[in-house]
């Protein structure tokens, strides 16, 4: 029996290091890792999404995508036949938006922001304040891998303009309740993790670990059971 093949994709500007901890039965799976890649001269997310699918050499795969890795491979399934999307932290249409990124949408506001801060940990730190704030920023140090400026303002850009409304009803959604990028009360339909965190994908894996197998081989009827 040939394995099923799962590509996963972290979140914004994140490395496939977030993922080091999950384990999938290697007798059943073949896990793949997508890496982000800097976006061409204005290209759209479908574009992009395309471009990445791409690199899928394996015809029905699962895919699973953490935050704005979650978007992407909604947008990649436009492009492929994927045997099912889950997706981990992140939001299943623009509906799901927290108020703070509607508004940031109408006042353009998210172009004020100093992607060169954000690529500089130090600076970043001597802003922070208190304990967890710093794990925090030692978490992105760690994992951040794309340092590219030109690839932050368009990342950032098109999670704020993605334009999809309509929830395609296939996509798994599993999202913590105490997600504070994407809060619960904003999310309709999904498997929830208590104490999951939109860092879950690392403090939470053993969560994944034990339940992702089941999501993967069941059928999208006995997954809703656990909504």
């Amino acid at each position: 029996m040939s394995k099923i093949p799962v590509y996963l994709m972290p979140g914004l500007a994140a490395s496939t290091a977030i993922f080091e901890r999950i384990v999938l039965p290697e007798d059943v799976f073949e896990i793949h890792l997508l890496e982000w890649e800097i976006p061409l001269e204005k290209e759209s997310l479908t574009d992009y999404a395309k471009r990445i699918a791409d690199k899928i050499k394996h015809p029905n795969p699962v895919l699973i995508g953490v935050s704005f890795g979650g978007i992407l491979v909604q947008e990649m399934a436009k492009h492929i036949d994927a045997r099912k999307v889950i997706i981990i932290s992140s939001v299943k249409s623009n509906l799901e938006f927290p108020r703070r990124l509607k508004i940031a949408k109408s006042t353009k506001a998210y172009k004020l922001i100093p992607m060169s801060l954000i690529l500089n940990i130090e600076s970043l730190a001597k802003f922070s304040f208190g304990e967890k704030v710093n794990q925090r920023l030692k978490l992105y140090e760690r994992f951040l891998s794309v340092r590219d400026i030109g690839y932050l303002n368009w990342a950032v850009e098109q999670v704020i303009l993605w334009d999809r409304t309509v929830v395609d009803k296939n996509v798994i959604h599993i999202h913590g309740d105490m997600d504070d990028v994407f809060p619960i009360k904003y999310i309709k339909n999904c498997i929830v993790v208590k104490g999951g965190t939109h860092l879950m994908i690392l403090n939470k894996y053993k969560w994944m670990n034990e339940n992702l197998p089941a999501i993967i081989l069941n059928s999208k009827q006995n997954t809703d059971r656990l909504l």
